[in-house]
């Protein structure tokens, strides 16, 4: 009986400790693994205009073995893909798109279930399921984008206004936009739904076209293109040549100064990197500090004809296009995008505008240079100064001492190098030093649009 015990007691440990192993086994082993596939919906944010497909992202260990993807309406499901995998996928991939049985549902939000099940074999050789819901609100209507009115033409290099009218219960960003991708933003003005913009075109760029463009959350796209006459404008193309004088002179100051050109000898090569990747990265700061547009609503715009350096004569005009020639060949070029001022040494520089000092300080090439905005994203600055007397932050008045002219930065003689930039664009101080053409382009415009507003109605501004 005793031998019979013990053969029943061994047979009892072998199957437990079998039972043990297979448990590990199962545990341990990849063929078992628990964790469930990972889900993702790819670049949505919870709306939907029912015409971008659904792209959504399925990760798993072990490979997946089939999915499915369904819409839910209230109380009716349609699936919209289902697919079973030969070979198990450990990413995929989904782009789903929505039949045209359903894509005129007339609801406000539906739900997608996607559900993945995995190729392990836990849960009964069944595998691991990931079942998840993404509610979407529904939204296909465009938003309403329109303009109001805006300056008759605009000018290579110049400037013009644009009074619209956008609105949408799902906004997601609106702005005028021109044929090179730049955009330009808008500052709220006199009600609710109605902004006004400063836009600019290049002095380097051919051709110019603007486009009011106004998108929801849901990537519905509005557009309404901007009718401007546009006006040619003839700049000069000047050569010029470097003399051994400049080049011994301020570059090898200049050289000195900057980290690019350290361990570079030749006098011309000097020059070229100064003349082009230090020109690069100062003016890239400029337009930088250029590039801001308030937020809060405005009335109205004044601005007073600028002419900052009295009886200052003009030395160097905007939009020149420089060739810098050595030895009878073309080295290197610029454009110039100010108006070069000079009238006695150190001169006071006074604007004709207050508004607020966004920079004061040295900017390689054009030495040392504050620039003030006078709002709604209009800015001037101050380039070669010999003193500034002014700090960022500072709110100046019309008429105050900003600085003196001065030969700082890439320059021999003292001058004031005066530049006018319409969110971060460079553009024609002529233009802004002409009493006419800003009542004709600017107040003029403002003026119909706010009695244009006012025969339109729309909602009354919000505190």
């Amino acid at each position: 009986m005793r031998k019979k015990r013990n053969s029943k007691s061994i047979i009892g440990l072998v199957l437990l400790i079998g039972v043990i192993g297979a448990a590990l086994f199962v545990f341990a082993s990849p063929d078992f693994e628990r964790n469930k596939p990972e889900v993702s919906l790819v670049d949505n944010n919870g709306y939907w205009n029912m015409k971008k497909p659904l792209v959504f992202k399925l990760d798993d260990e072990s490979g997946l073995k089939s999915y499915s993807v369904t819409l839910k309406d209230g109380a009716t499901s349609y699936e919209l893909r289902q697919e079973q995998f030969v070979e198990p996928k450990h990413d995929v991939v989904v782009s789903v798109e929505v039949p045209k049985r359903i894509s005129q549902l007339k609801t406000d939000e539906v739900i997608i279930t996607i559900e993945a099940v995995d190729a392990s074999k836990w849960n009964f050789l069944s595998g691991n399921v990931r079942t998840h819901e993404f509610p979407l609100v529904i939204d296909t209507k465009r938003p309403l984008a329109s303009i109001v009115t805006n300056s008759y033409g605009i000018g290579k290099g110049g400037s013009a206004l644009v009074v619209y009218r956008v609105s949408d219960a799902n906004l997601s960003d609106f702005h005028i936009e021109t044929k090179t991708g730049k955009r330009f933003r808008g500052q709220p003005f006199f009600k609710d739904e109605f902004f006004v913009s400063l836009i600019a075109w290049p002095v380097t760029v051919e051709d110019f076209g603007a486009t009011l463009v106004a998108e929801d959350k849901a990537g519905n796209v509005a557009r309404a293109s901007i009718s401007l006459y546009l006006k040619e404008v003839d700049y000069r193309t000047r050569d010029l040549t470097l003399s051994e004088g400049y080049l011994e002179g301020k570059i090898r100051e200049l050289a000195e100064e900057y980290p690019e050109t350290q361990g570079v000898e030749a006098r011309i090569e000097q020059f070229k990197i100064i003349n082009e990747e230090v020109r690069a990265a100062n003016e890239a700061l400029i337009h930088d500090m250029t590039s801001h547009v308030p937020e809060e609503m405005i009335d109205t715009f004044s601005i007073n004809a600028m002419y900052p350096l009295r009886n200052g004569k003009v030395l160097g005009d905007f939009g020149d296009h420089r060739f810098y020639r050595y030895e009878g060949k073309r080295v290197s070029e610029s454009y110039h995008l100010g108006l070069d001022m000079a009238s006695v040494k150190q001169a006071p520089i006074t604007p004709q505008n207050s508004g607020e000092v966004v920079f004061a300080d040295e900017n390689g090439i054009y030495g040392n240079m504050p620039i003030i905005h006078h709002g709604m994203g209009l800015y001037t600055l101050y380039g070669h100064c010999s003193m500034v007397h002014v700090q960022a932050g500072d709110r100046i008045e019309a008429g105050a001492v900003i600085a003196n002219t001065g030969v700082t930065g890439s320059v021999l003689g003292d001058h004031l190098h005066f530049g006018v930039l319409v969110q971060g664009v460079d553009v024609r101080p002529q233009e802004w030093m002409d009493r006419q053409w800003i009542r004709l382009n600017i107040t003029d415009v403002m003026n119909d649009a706010r009695e244009s507003i006012s025969r339109l109605g729309g909602p009354a501004a919000q505190d």
